[in-house]
């Protein structure tokens, strides 16, 4: 029995759309953006399925097509919708515990976006340098020095909530 082009691509929606989500909700701080950007690379995906069926890595295509369209200016809400919507976290359904737990997306936000963008691929889509060169369009050298420079800057974020959340609760927590 041979699977169609439209029951491969549903697989891969079962499969990885909300890994994807999430992944972009790191990118982006925005849930519902995160969610349009997925759909729309689905929807990419759908407008040539004998192209998208065809690929080595369709997880790879996906998540390179959502990310572009989450990083385009055309793709972002004007300043007035941003301030009317409040940015909420999303729902437990789509983000995985432990993410929520460490605090990471809202530290995420801190970082420039090309420093963002480089941690979020590297370390939470698990891709290696040169898998994030290629979704970035951007030489290996500066997704290295992203890497380093969104490190240090988390690693002082992180540090510094831990000690202003120890020290108003009246205890002081030195980590090595």
């Amino acid at each position: 029995m041979t699977v169609s082009d439209d029951d491969l691509i549903s697989e891969w929606y079962a499969g990885c759309f909300r890994r994807l989500v999430v992944q972009l909700y790191a990118v982006s701080g925005n849930v519902n953006e995160a969610q349009e950007a997925v759909q729309e690379a689905f929807t990419r995906a759908l407008a040539a399925p004998r192209r998208s069926t065809r690929l080595e890595n369709p997880e790879a295509w996906l998540r390179r097509v959502a990310v572009n369209v989450c990083t385009q200016p055309a793709s972002s809400a004007s300043g007035a919708e941003q301030a009317a919507a409040p940015d909420r976290p999303p729902p437990a359904a789509v983000v995985d515990r432990s993410l929520s737990l460490l605090r990471l997306p809202a530290a995420l936000r801190s970082p420039p976006e090309g420093q963002r963008h480089a941690l979020v691929l590297h370390y939470l889509a698990d891709l290696p340098v040169d898998g994030v060169t290629t979704t970035l369009s951007v030489s290996a050298g500066t997704v290295k020095s992203r890497l380093e420079q969104g490190r240090q800057a988390l690693a002082e974020l992180l540090a510094e909530s831990d000690i202003n959340e120890s020290t108003s609760t009246g205890r002081i927590d030195v980590r090595l």
